[in-house]
């Protein structure tokens, strides 16, 4: 089998609602860049990226580009072995993880449709029949961020992202995370996540100030350090995000003693193929996982799925369902969340069908 097409689209992405989130950042018209690998055999592989802006250290126009720079490594090429495949990229191209993230989920799917087997079963087995999934929370005024909560609730959710620091009024953070925590009771799983717009200050005085919540911390700062001492300072667990997105990083957060849980994201990492690894790391340190993407829609969720399912229990605090939060459908049989769970899917590599028709006219193509 050999690679014979790259095809990119641009798909516009809209939330549902505007996400907003500390430091001035907010999510919801984003650009979604789709690519599909064709072969000789007629079997197509899809990925998929998502820029949030100020998120990565990236941005979606420099997708297409670095695509294009590896088209000569790709065309050609025999996909099945994403691994092998990719560590050719890695020394042909250094960095930009965000651009081989797709790279490496389109040549997945392809192994899992030649083997005609689910992702899951080449990633490990399956290990879980579904997973929990966390429903993330605008960073809005308390009383509609409670409302929000008691929606999801409703609907069978058990895990709650609280964004904070919309504001930059850390006494308004308290009031939201006492207004959410009030609103779905003791018992489940919460965390307050300021997407490293928090000074140590701020975020200690409001762990502080909610320590009797049952609350986990999610990134507040921008750096390890500053996190691990707002760990120490409050005593509240934490999860690490941004500043955790390859192997050295995952060993100095749990070093430092900040990593109760990470989340694992396939663009922040560079793909499928890397994840793997910074997963097992994971299982050996203790550390609980919420293994998703950045931002996105089906094809993507779909990889996360696959990951996920090969998961042991012990290790997997959630993942998230991306497609839930955007439109349109690029995969209409897609999976969706269901009394606060979902499944991964069964067909073949990503067992999910992308609507040609959603997609538009291709952005580029390289053959």
């Amino acid at each position: 089998m050999k690679i014979t097409k790259l095809t990119l689209w641009d798909v516009p992405l809209t939330a549902h609602e505007t996400y907003y989130m500390a430091d001035g950042k907010t999510c919801d018209d984003t650009p979604s860049v789709i690519l599909c690998i064709e072969t000789d055999t007629g079997l197509q592989g899809w990925g998929e990226y998502c820029a949030i802006p100020g998120y990565l250290p990236a941005y979606w126009r420099g997708t297409a580009p670095a695509v294009e720079e590896m088209a000569p490594v790709l065309l050609g090429a025999d996909p099945i072995g994403p691994a092998a495949v990719m560590d050719r990229l890695n020394a042909y191209l250094q960095g930009h993880p965000y651009a081989k993230s797709l790279i490496d989920m389109a040549l997945w799917d392809l192994t899992g449709k030649a083997a005609n087997l689910p992702l899951y079963t080449l990633l490990g087995g399956r290990m879980v029949a579904d997973m929990p999934v966390y429903h993330s929370i605008t960073c809005v005024a308390p009383e509609e961020m409670a409302r929000m909560a008691r929606d999801a609730q409703d609907q069978g959710i058990t895990q709650f992202q609280v964004k904070l620091g919309a504001d930059a009024d850390w006494q308004a953070d308290v009031e939201r995370l006492k207004a959410v925590r009030a609103e779905v009771g003791a018992g489940p799983l919460f965390y307050g996540d300021w997407n490293c717009g928090a000074s140590a200050l701020e975020a200690t005085r409001v762990g502080r100030a909610v320590r009797d919540l049952d609350v986990m911390l999610e990134q507040p700062c921008a750096t390890i350090e500053e996190c691990a001492h707002v760990r120490r300072a409050t005593g509240l667990p934490m999860k690490l995000d941004e500043t955790a997105h390859d192997i050295p990083t995952l060993l100095d957060g749990h070093a430092k003693g900040c990593m109760d849980a990470v989340a694992l994201k396939l663009s922040k990492f560079g793909g499928i193929s890397v994840i793997r690894a910074a997963r097992e790391m994971c299982l050996i340190q203790g550390t609980q996982m919420c293994i998703e993407d950045c931002w996105g829609s089906d094809i993507t969720t779909a990889a996360s799925l696959h990951l996920a399912a090969s998961t042991p229990a012990r290790g997997l605090m959630n993942t998230c369902d991306l497609n839930h939060y955007v439109a349109p459908r690029i995969a209409p049989d897609a999976p969706v969340r269901q009394d606060g769970r979902i499944a991964v899917p069964e067909g073949p590599g990503l067992g999910i069908t992308v609507d040609d028709a959603v997609l538009g006219a291709p952005a580029h193509i390289f053959d």
